[in-house]
């Protein structure tokens, strides 16, 4: 039992160690967990919407995990040595970091160069909601990464270069892979588009390409079906009552 003992190891994917006396230790140590989090909403939504730009979005999401733990191996950088965590891997660059600067710099362009919100009627006002979206995200990615400090996780090297490292990442594949087919669409990056977009299988699948249509990815349009087909609805039910 003593060997067996020996070789268990902690799950650090979920496992976080923080500070029982600091309500705010706790707080980061729960917004440290968001790029957990958030791989079953990519998911989730990847199957829901079968929207082309979310499993794009995904996909790099997933290619930048990839390189951030072939950097880890080529570096071979050690975590804070006076954090006494007894960590698993290595520290450079942080991978939670960079899983955010990559997430809200793919998001922002997004939402900077193709997507439109609903209008309120005021330019004042929809200015000013873009730019609390903008805020909450960049607020949102600065807390996990500096939730990495205050945890003792990661010193402030490694965490600017995987926030560094991610926001680049975010930035290119967003211009290479939707900004440019949609700005260009006979370039070779739209025409690549186009055939992941018709090929046999992701017609199959149903796979679509929202913002290539609708400036809100066809939020509004399917709304409006919906309610047309609600309304229609509840007029035979009133029928069936006044009958």
């Amino acid at each position: 039992m003593t060997d067996l003992a020996a070789q268990r190891i902690s799950l650090d994917l979920t496992h976080v160690i923080y500070d029982a006396s600091s309500d705010t230790s706790l707080v980061l140590a729960l917004l440290t967990l968001s790029p957990i989090l958030l791989m079953p909403a990519y998911a989730v939504l990847a199957v829901h919407t079968r929207e082309l730009t979310i499993i794009n979005m995904w996909a790099g999401q997933l290619l930048s995990e990839g390189l951030n733990l072939v950097l880890k191996h080529i570096f071979k950088h050690e975590r804070p040595a006076d954090s006494q965590l007894h960590l698993n891997g290595y520290g450079f660059p942080s991978s939670h970091s960079q899983y955010m600067g990559y997430f809200s710099a793919f998001l922002i362009c997004h939402m900077y160069f193709r997507h439109r919100f609903a209008s309120t009627g005021s330019i004042l006002l929809d200015q000013l909601f873009r730019t609390v979206v903008y805020l909450g995200l960049a607020a949102w990615c600065g807390i996990v990464a500096y939730s990495r400090l205050i945890l003792l996780y990661h010193t402030p090297h490694q965490v600017k270069w995987g926030l560094g490292i991610g926001m680049v990442l975010g930035v290119s594949h967003y211009v290479c892979t939707e900004l440019l087919p949609a700005k260009f669409p006979d370039s070779m990056f739209g025409r690549i588009r186009s055939a992941i977009v018709n090929n046999p299988i992701s017609v199959w699948l149903q796979l679509r390409d929202g913002w290539g249509v609708w400036a809100d990815g066809g939020r509004e349009t399917e709304w409006k079906q919906w309610r047309t087909e609600w309304l229609k609805q509840h007029a035979r039910l009133a029928e069936r009552k006044t009958t």
